[in-house]
C-alpha cells in the first residue's frame, strides 16, 4: 500500500486550539506502518478464496513486535515523564479547546455564596450493534470503476475519504450502503477496511468481501465517551446559578477519528448551558492520545456528557443548600418569554417551554408523593430513590457555516430529488441513510402530506452515490429536520411547476390555481384536476407551451439549516436498590420530550425508548476497560454487559409539540438521541438519591451491583444506623 502511494486516513473535522494552532493530526494509515498504537489496529491483510483459508494463512503470519509502554487513560497520558504516542503531539495533547468568558466566570465565583465542585468520569462505551460492520469491493475493469458496498451511515463522506486515500477521482468509486442494521453513529465514520478492500480489489481485479467478527468489532470499532471532568458551579444564597466552570480531559484513543476531535470540543461545550439560566460559563476541553481504540460519535455524541455534568451539579447543589431538587431546577430554568435565548456559551435557542416540560414530567412521575413510596420500600428493606434530568440537544446537525468555522472539512446540508411519474406514483432520492429509523415511512409521510399522494405510492431511495444527490448522511438527529426539509422544498417545486401546467390546461392565470390534497383547482370555480392528470400531461406534452414549460414533473432541492434545532426534555427515573446485593431495579421511567413536529408517533416513541435503553446501559452496565498493558479487558459479551429487556421498565413517554422549530419548514427537531442524552443522568440521580440515606453521594457509572454493594459495606455502622433501620445495616 505504501508503494502504491496510499495516503493516510484524514479526519473530517480539524479543531484549532485556543491559541490558534491546529490540532495535532498524526498520520493514521489503513494498515499500520512501523508502529502499532492500540490493540485492534490492523497490521496486515490476508486475502484468500475462503474464510477458512484466510484463517489458516493468518496463523502463519508472524509480526516481530518490540513492546512499548502503554498508556490507557488521560491521567497517565498527561503525567510528567509519560512517553509520547506521536512525535507531532508532545505531552500526548491533540488540542486544548476553550469556550466562554473566563473573566466573567472568575467574577461570578468571587461573588458566590456557594460553590459546588465535582470530578466526574463519563465511562467509555462500545457501540455493539447486533450487525457487525461489513465491506465488499467489486472492481469493474472496463471503466476502471469500483463499486464499494459498506455498512455505513454516510455514503458520500466515505466515498470522498476513500478516494482521497487511493488518489483516484470520486467519479470512479460508486459507494452503496444497503440496510446496515444498527449504526448509533459509530458506523458513520471512516474505517481502515474500506480503503484496504478498495485498494486490494483494484490491485487483484477480483471481488473481495470482509465481515467483522464480534471480537474484531470489540477491538477495532470506534468507542465512545471516556471523559474525565472537573466541574464547578457557583450559586448565590437563594440557589440561583451564577457561573459554571468545566475542565474536561477527553480520551481520543490512539488517533483522531472522523469527527473524534469535534465531539468533546465544539459539540460538547456548546451544550453546557443546558436548560438553565447561567450568566457566565467557561469550558476548557483537552483532547488526549492514549493506546486505546479511537473514540468518536455514539448516540448523543457530546450531549449526554454535557447533560451529565449539569445534572450531577444540580443535584449536589440542591443537597448542599438543603433545597428540593425540583425547586432548585425550577428556580434556574430559562423561561419561555426569554426565547429566543442566547446562551453565554454560544448557541441561541429559538424556542422552548422548559418549565412546562419539567412540570409535566414530574407530574407524570408522581414526584410529590415519592416520599410515601420511599417509606413503603424502606419497610421492605429496599432503598428507593427518584432522579431528574433535563437536557437540551443541538439536533439537526449542523449549519455548514457553523461547522466550517469550527474546522469541519464537509458540508452539512442535505439534498433531495423528487419525481412524480406519469402514473402519479412518486420516487424520492436523498443523501440521508436509513439504519433502523423508518425513513421509508416518515419521509414518505412528508411527501404524502405535501403532494396528496398515498404513502403506498411513494418510494424512498437512499444509500447509493450513483442514484441519489450528494448528501451528508444520517447522524446527529438530522434526517427529518434537514433531509425532511429538503424533501419538502423539492415537493414545493413540483407543486409550483404543477400549477404552471394546470394553469395552461385550465387556460387560467397561474395565480388563480390552487393546490390542496393532491388536487389542482381554479380558485372560485369547481374546475379541478388531480396530480396524476397533471403528471401525465407533463410527460405527454402535446398541449404544453414547451417554450416556457419543460416536460416532466420533478424537483430538486438542498437544505442547509440556518441553525440547530434545539430539542429538549425532562426525564424522571425511580429505582429500588437491594442493599444485600447492590442490585438496582428501575421501577419507573417517565420522559417528556419537545422534538417539535412529530411526523410518525410510533417511530418517535421507538427512537426515544431505544435511546433510554442505551442510556440505562451506560448508567448501570456498560464499561469498556483496558488493563495497564493496553489489552481490552471487556472484549466480548462475557465481559461487556448490554441492557436487556428484563433490565428495563415499561417507559412512559410523551412528546410536546407546542414549540415547533421556528427556522425549518417542518418545525421538526431531532428525536433519535434524546433518550441516550437524559437517561444516564436520570438513572444516576435516582440511584444516588436512594443511597443518600447512607451518605453515599459520589459513585460513578456504571453502577454495577458489585460497586454498589461494596460501597454500602464500606459505610460504617454508626453512619448507617443514624440513617437507616439497623435491620440490614449490620
Amino acid at each position: 500500500m505504501a508503494a502504491d502511494g496510499i495516503k493516510p486516513m484524514r479526519p473530517l473535522w480539524i479543531i484549532r486550539s485556543h491559541d490558534g494552532h491546529p490540532m495535532a493530526e498524526p498520520a493514521r494509515f489503513a494498515l499500520a506502518r512501523d508502529t502499532v498504537r492500540h490493540v485492534g489496529e490492523p497490521a496486515a491483510a490476508v486475502i484468500a478464496e475462503t474464510r477458512e483459508q484466510a484463517l489458516d494463512a493468518c496463523e502463519r503470519l508472524a509480526v516481530d513486535y518490540d513492546v512499548l509502554p502503554a498508556i490507557v487513560d488521560v491521567r497517565a497520558a498527561t503525567q510528567s515523564g509519560a512517553h509520547d504516542l506521536h512525535a507531532s503531539a508532545p505531552g500526548n495533547i491533540c488540542f486544548r479547546w476553550v469556550r466562554g468568558d473566563e473573566a466573567a466566570v472568575r467574577a461570578a465565583f468571587a461573588s458566590a455564596a456557594h460553590i459546588i465542585a465535582l470530578e466526574l468520569v463519563n465511562n467509555r462505551l462500545i457501540g455493539a450493534a447486533i450487525e457487525p460492520r461489513a465491506v465488499v469491493a467489486l472492481p469493474e475493469s472496463a471503466a476502471r470503476k469500483l463499486t464499494l458496498y459498506s455498512a455505513t451511515q454516510v455514503p458520500h463522506h466515505i466515498r470522498r475519504l476513500v478516494t482521497e486515500q487511493l488518489g483516484i477521482p470520486e467519479s470512479t468509486l460508486r459507494l452503496i450502503a444497503p440496510d446496515v442494521g444498527g449504526g448509533f453513529g459509530y458506523k458513520g465514520k471512516l474505517y481502515p477496511e474500506e480503503a484496504i478492500l478498495a485498494w486490494a480489489a483494484r490491485r487483484l481485479h477480483r471481488p473481495i468481501a470482509w465481515t467483522a467478527t464480534r471480537s474484531e468489532s470489540f477491538v477495532g470499532d470506534n468507542q465512545a465517551r471516556d471523559h474525565l471532568t472537573q466541574a464547578e458551579l457557583a450559586l448565590d444564597g437563594q440557589g440561583h446559578f451564577l457561573g459554571l466552570r468545566v475542565r474536561t480531559f477527553a480520551n481520543l484513543g490512539a488517533y483522531v477519528s472522523t469527527f473524534g476531535a469535534a465531539i468533546p470540543s465544539a459539540i460538547y461545550s456548546s451544550l453546557l448551558a443546558g436548560v438553565y439560566r447561567t450568566p457566565a460559563i467557561f469550558v476548557e476541553s483537552t483532547g488526549i492520545f492514549t493506546n486505546t481504540a479511537p473514540t468518536d460519535a455514539y448516540r448523543g455524541a457530546g450531549r449526554p456528557e454535557a447533560c451529565y455534568v449539569l445534572e450531577r451539579l444540580a443535584d449536589c447543589a440542591a443537597r448542599k443548600l438543603g433545597m428540593d431538587r425540583c425547586e432548585l431546577r425550577r428556580r434556574n430554568l430559562i423561561q419561555p418569554d426569554e426565547m429566543p435565548y442566547k446562551t453565554p456559551i454560544g448557541p441561541t435557542y429559538d424556542c422552548g417551554d422548559f418549565p412546562k416540560i419539567f412540570t409535566r414530567a414530574t407530574t407524570l412521575a408522581g414526584y410529590e408523593k415519592f416520599e410515601a413510596r420511599r417509606a413503603e420500600a424502606m419497610g421492605r428493606q429496599r432503598l428507593r430513590g427518584i432522579g431528574l434530568a433535563c437536557y437540551v440537544e443541538s439536533s439537526g446537525i449542523a449549519p455548514s457555516r457553523f461547522a466550517g468555522a469550527l474546522g469541519a472539512r464537509a458540508g452539512f446540508y442535505e439534498s433531495a430529488a423528487v419525481r412524480v411519474e406519469p402514473d402519479g406514483w412518486v420516487r424520492a432520492a436523498l443523501g440521508t441513510h436509513n439504519h433502523g429509523q423508518g425513513h421509508a415511512t416518515s419521509l414518505a409521510q412528508i411527501l404524502s402530506s405535501r403532494l396528496g399522494v398515498p404513502v403506498q405510492q411513494i418510494e424512498v431511495i437512499e444509500g447509493d452515490t450513483d442514484l441519489v444527490p450528494y448528501g451528508t448522511g444520517t447522524f446527529g438527529s438530522r434526517t427529518i429536520a434537514v433531509g425532511g426539509s429538503a424533501i419538502a422544498r423539492a415537493a414545493d417545486k413540483i407543486i409550483a411547476k404543477g400549477k404552471l401546467i394546470a394553469a395552461h390546461l385550465f387556460e387560467a392565470a397561474v395565480g388563480d390555481v390552487e393546490f390542496a390534497d393532491g388536487i389542482f383547482s381554479v380558485a372560485g370555480t369547481d374546475r379541478q384536476m388531480p396530480l396524476q392528470a397533471v403528471a401525465q400531461a407533463a410527460y405527454i406534452p402535446h398541449n404544453l407551451a414547451l417554450d416556457t414549460i419543460e416536460p416532466g414533473l420533478a424537483g430538486e432541492a438542498a437544505y442547509d439549516p440556518p441553525s440547530f434545532a434545539f430539542s429538549n426534555g425532562a426525564h424522571v427515573c425511580e429505582v429500588e436498590i437491594d442493599p444485600q446485593t447492590g442490585c438496582i431495579e428501575i421501577v419507573g421511567y417517565w420522559a417528556v420530550d419537545d422534538i417539535g413536529t412529530v411526523i410518525n408517533p410510533l417511530i418517535v416513541h421507538g427512537q426515544i425508548h431505544g435511546g433510554i435503553a442505551q442510556g440505562v446501559g451506560q448508567a448501570l452496565l456498560e464499561r469498556c476497560a483496558y488493563n495497564s498493558d493496553g489489552q481490552l479487558m471487556s472484549g466480548s459479551f462475557m465481559d461487556y454487559a448490554l441492557a436487556r429487556a428484563d433490565d428495563l421498565p415499561s417507559f412512559v413517554a410523551e412528546c410536546d409539540e407546542s414549540q415547533p422549530c421556528t427556522h425549518n419548514p417542518l418545525g421538526a427537531k431531532g428525536c433519535g438521541e434524546a433518550g441516550a442524552i437524559a437517561a444516564p443522568a436520570a438513572v444516576m440521580s435516582a440511584a444516588l438519591d436512594a443511597l443518600s440515606p447512607l451518605g453515599i453521594t459520589d459513585l460513578e457509572m456504571p453502577l454495577t451491583p458489585e460497586q454498589v454493594w461494596r460501597r454500602i459495606q464500606e459505610t460504617t455502622p454508626t453512619e448507617a444506623g443514624s440513617r437507616m433501620t439497623p435491620h440490614y445495616c449490620r
